[in-house]
C-alpha cells in the first residue's frame, strides 16, 4: 500500500516541502453512475429478542464490475449490517471471528464499560467468539463498530470491517423525522480506496513506508457503501442521510453540485437543539453527521467532495490536480415516494457544557513525527512508530491517565505537523473552543471525535468505568497513526 497522491523524499525538510509525484493528484474520474446504492441489511435487535450475531469473515466483493477481490465483512462480503438498538434494552451480541487473524470489535460512540468497549485488550482469537452484553443507556444517535487490534486496525477496516449502529429512543417518531430505513433514512458510509486494474485493494502492513504512516492511507477512488458513484432513488421530499466517514485518513468536504442548502440535525452523540442550515460540510475520519436534504424539486443531483484542505496542495481531488469537486454519488428523486416534507424547527436540547464543573485540566500534544528526521522504529512490528502523544508512543502496558467516574475534565488537544481527528473511548465531550474560537453551530452537541488542526479545548464527561485490565483509549483516528503509536490509555474508577 503506497501513497497514491504523492511520494515525498524522507526527512524533516522534505516532509515540509519536497514532492515527487508518482500519480496524478486526487481521485480518479468516477465511473458513470449506473450502480444502485447498496443498502446494508438492517438488524433490529428488539425484533429478534435482543440477540445479535456478527461474523467477522472473508468475502469477495467487486468494486469494479466483473473484477471481484478479497475483502472482509461482518456477516457480509464487505462492510456489515446496520444494527438498530433501543434505549433501555440489553443486547446480547455474539461476535464470531472466522478470519485467520486476531481481531476485536469496538463499539465506537457507545457509552459502555471498559470491559465491553472492544479495544486492543479484548482480542478475539481466530476461530473464537466474544459475547458482550451491551446495556443501551444514551440518547438516539448514529454510532458505528469496527476492529481495534493494535498494529492491524487500519488494514482490517480498509479490507471492509465496518458497520453502523443506530440507537432509537423514540425521538424520531416524536419529531416526525424521516425514519423508513432504506427509503428516506439512508446510511452513507464514505471511504476511499486504491483499486488496482484487476479490482484488488490489497493492504499489506509490511509494505507500508514512513510516509504512508505519516499521512495515512489515502486512495484514489471514493467508495460509498462499497460502491463507486452509486445512484440512490429517493422520495421527492425530505431524506435523512446518516453520514459516516469510515476512511483511514481522508477528510471529505461535502456539498451538492447545485450547492443547495441542507440541514444538519445530529452529530456523533445525537441530536442538536435545532437544525443547522449549511451548504457545505467537512467530515473527518470517524465523525458522523445526520443531515436532512430536500429533494422536493424532483431534480437529480450529485453529492460531491472537494479538496482535503487539511492536506494543502496534496489534498486536491480532481484528476488533473485542480481544486474541482468530484462526484461521490447521485440522487434521483421519485415523486410517488414522498413521505416527509417538513423540517422541525426544534430537535432535542443537549445537556449544557459547564466548564466550571471540571475537576482538572490536562494537555495532550499529538505529534505525528512529520518534523522528525525519521519515525521511531517499533519493537513489536516492522511498522514505524510515530512520536505519539505527549512525546510517548503507545504502550499497551502503560496507563497514561487516571480519571474519576462521574466527573468532568477539560482536555486541551494540540496537533503538531498536521490536523488529527481526535477520538475518546467511553466518553462524550463538548467542544469549548476550536482553533481559539467557539465551535460552529453544528459542533456544539455531544461529540466523541473532533478534527484538531491546531488546538481544541474539550469538556469531557466521564460516566463509564474502566479498569487497568480493560482501559479506555484516546487516539488520533487516522488509522495508520493509531496503529503506529498515536494513542494513549486511561482508566476511570
Amino acid at each position: 500500500m503506497m501513497l497514491t497522491r504523492r511520494k515525498f523524499a524522507i526527512g524533516c525538510g522534505a516532509f515540509a516541502s519536497s514532492a515527487i509525484f508518482d500519480a496524478p493528484l486526487g481521485f480518479t474520474d468516477p465511473a458513470p453512475a449506473d450502480t444502485h446504492l447498496p443498502i446494508p441489511m438492517l438488524i433490529d435487535a428488539a425484533k429478534q429478542g435482543n440477540a445479535v450475531h456478527l461474523k467477522a469473515m472473508f468475502g469477495r466483493h467487486a468494486f469494479i464490475k466483473g473484477k471481484p477481490t478479497g475483502t472482509y465483512g461482518y456477516s457480509a462480503p464487505v462492510l456489515g449490517p446496520v444494527m438498530r438498538v433501543r434505549r433501555g434494552d440489553e443486547v446480547q451480541v455474539t461476535v464470531e471471528n472466522a478470519l485467520d487473524t486476531v481481531t476485536t470489535v469496538h463499539w465506537h460512540g457507545l457509552l459502555a464499560p471498559g470491559y465491553n468497549d472492544g479495544g486492543p485488550q479484548q482480542l478475539i482469537q481466530a476461530g473464537e467468539n466474544w459475547r458482550p452484553v451491551l446495556k443501551i443507556n444514551q440518547p438516539a444517535a448514529t454510532l458505528w463498530f469496527h476492529p481495534h487490534p493494535h498494529h492491524d486496525t487500519a488494514r482490517q477496516i480498509y479490507m471492509g470491517l465496518t458497520g453502523i449502529m443506530i440507537i432509537d429512543d423514540g425521538s424520531d417518531a416524536r419529531l416526525d423525522l424521516p425514519r423508513t430505513y432504506g427509503v428516506d433514512d439512508l446510511p452513507i458510509i464514505l471511504q476511499d480506496r486504491s483499486i488496482d486494474s484487476d479490482g484488488s485493494i490489497g493492504y499489506d502492513n509490511n509494505d507500508l513506508n514512513a510516509l504512508d504512516i505519516a499521512y495515512g492511507a489515502r486512495g484514489d477512488t471514493v467508495v460509498v457503501n462499497g460502491a463507486i458513484t452509486p445512484i440512490a432513488k429517493v422520495p421527492a421530499g425530505l431524506v435523512r442521510l446518516r453520514l459516516l466517514n469510515a476512511a483511514n485518513a481522508q477528510n471529505f468536504d461535502l456539498r451538492f453540485k447545485d450547492q443547495r442548502t441542507f440541514h444538519i440535525i445530529a452529530s456523533d452523540g445525537g441530536f442538536l437543539a435545532a437544525p443547522v442550515a449549511v451548504t457545505q460540510l467537512m467530515i473527518s475520519p470517524a465523525e458522523r453527521f445526520e443531515i436532512l436534504v430536500d429533494f422536493s424539486d424532483g431534480k437529480a443531483i450529485a453529492l460531491e467532495t472537494g479538496p482535503d484542505k487539511e492536506m494543502g496542495e496534496f489534498g486536491r481531488v480532481a484528476p488533473d490536480g485542480s481544486a474541482d469537486y468530484v462526484v461521490v454519488m447521485q440522487f434521483e428523486p421519485t415523486p410517488t415516494m414522498s413521505l416527509v416534507k417538513q423540517i422541525p424547527s426544534r430537535l432535542v436540547e443537549p445537556a449544557t457544557a459547564v466548564a466550571a464543573s471540571a475537576v482538572r485540566r490536562r494537555q495532550f500534544v499529538l505529534d505525528s513525527g512529520l518534523c522528525a528526521s525519521r519515525p521511531q522504529a517499533s519493537a513489536h512490528t516492522d511498522m514505524p512508530a510515530l512520536i505519539g502523544i505527549n512525546g510517548k508512543p503507545f504502550d499497551l502496558g502503560r496507563i497514561d491517565v487516571e480519571t474519576k467516574l462521574g466527573t468532568t475534565e477539560i482536555w486541551e488537544i494540540t496537533s503538531i505537523g498536521m490536523a488529527h481527528p481526535f477520538h475518546v473511548h467511553g466518553a462524550m465531550f463538548h467542544i469549548l473552543s476550536i482553533e481559539g474560537s467557539p465551535p460552529p453551530a453544528h459542533l456544539i452537541g455531544w461529540k466523541d471525535t473532533v478534527l484538531v488542526e491546531d488546538k481544541a479545548v474539550l469538556l469531557v464527561d466521564f460516566n463509564q468505568p474502566a479498569t487497568r485490565q480493560h482501559p479506555f483509549m484516546y487516539h488520533c483516528h487516522i488509522l495508520e497513526h493509531e496503529d503506529a503509536g498515536l494513542m494513549g490509555q486511561y482508566v476511570c474508577t
